[in-house]
């Protein structure tokens, strides 16, 4: 990791993008990945909560480092930045923890096979979360207008994209705080199960690791890929809340990209280490639609004033430090 951040230093100074850093920096975590899959894990075994504590405090520690390598090599503000993109993220990112759990319950994956459809799944969101970013910096550079005035208010800067960003995260945080999600969702009625359906043969059983079996002289698909597709469009679904919601942060795709990856890197060992207790953060959800309706807010109010990145790091930790400790408080007391 060190390697990369060296290889970075000189693109850091003007903060421009680099598809080479960008290239060398997924290369780095693709190899940690496989690392963890093909050194760590070469038998399907369910993962312990040591286990699980151990790969969440690496995940995480490794972000954390790359935030403090970018206050001393960079700047403070470029650190505050990536910091609080990589709190939103790790924030929103939570909800799909909800979404393991009704997945693997749902299709009965055992334990032992779980952390393999995460480990692919994980894998894909690098790649289809690359695609968002970086399209979402470019069609945001040019989507600004020109400087303008509403009466006597003077607007130098507007953009279409960001300002349709606020609108979408503002209704999505109301519409959060008003319907919770149906957690028994018929899953069986999910897009993505349905397309496989439609284009392949399922083979209804677990069929140890295999996404795909033979069957009849045909290829078959198991319910581990079924679970692996419903996980992964979930994913992608999440980010369109998401990732709209740090480019009220920062329209640098070197800090949208690595905060982005590092805060979902670490995801698949926190739902081990949550996942028999996930649901005793009822009022999680309810921090997560606060932090949507402030950002969307923020986003709106961006042509007319700048909301500091330190401020927004404090609101947003302040929310998930509340909304966390009220569901444990409420658990215990009532």
């Amino acid at each position: 990791m060190l390697i990369y951040f060296e290889c970075c230093r000189n693109y850091f100074c003007n903060m421009e993008l680099s598809y080479i850093s960008i290239g060398i920096f997924t290369l780095v975590i693709v190899g940690l990945l496989a690392l963890d899959l093909g050194v760590f894990r070469k038998e399907d075994k369910a993962v312990s909560n040591k286990e699980a504590l151990l790969w969440s405090a690496i995940w995480i520690s490794l972000g954390l480092s790359f935030g403090v390598y970018l206050r001393y090599s960079y700047s403070e503000t470029a650190s505050t930045e990536y910091f609080t993109a990589f709190l939103i993220e790790k924030a929103l990112s939570m909800d799909n923890l909800f979404i393991f759990v009704l997945v693997f319950k749902f299709f009965n994956i055992p334990d032992k096979f779980q952390h393999r459809v995460l480990f692919w799944g994980i894998l894909g969101a690098i790649f289809f979360r690359a695609i968002l970013i970086f399209s979402g910096v470019e069609l945001i550079k040019i989507t600004y207008v020109p400087p303008f005035d509403i009466g006597n208010l003077h607007i130098d800067e507007f953009n279409v994209i960001l300002f349709a960003f606020g609108v979408f995260l503002l209704f999505t945080g109301i519409k959060t705080f008003k319907k919770h999600e149906e957690e028994n969702a018929e899953i069986s009625e999910h897009l993505g199960v349905r397309f496989v359906k439609k284009f392949i043969s399922v083979h209804p059983h677990i069929e140890g690791n295999n996404f795909f079996i033979r069957k009849n002289g045909k290829i078959a698909a198991t319910l581990l890929f079924l679970a692996l597709v419903v996980i992964e469009l979930s994913d992608i679904l999440f980010a369109l809340d998401s990732i709209p919601a740090i480019f009220t942060i920062t329209q640098d795709p070197v800090i949208l990209y690595t905060s982005n990856i590092f805060a979902i890197l670490g995801l698949r060992s926190l739902y081990f280490l949550l996942a028999n207790s996930i649901h005793l953060f009822q009022y999680l959800r309810v921090g997560l639609a606060f932090i949507l309706v402030f950002i969307g807010i923020k986003m709106l109010a961006a042509p007319f004033y700048h909301v500091p990145p330190f401020i927004s790091l404090g609101v947003i930790g302040a929310t998930l430090l509340i909304s966390i400790s009220a569901s444990l408080i409420v658990r215990k007391y009532y």
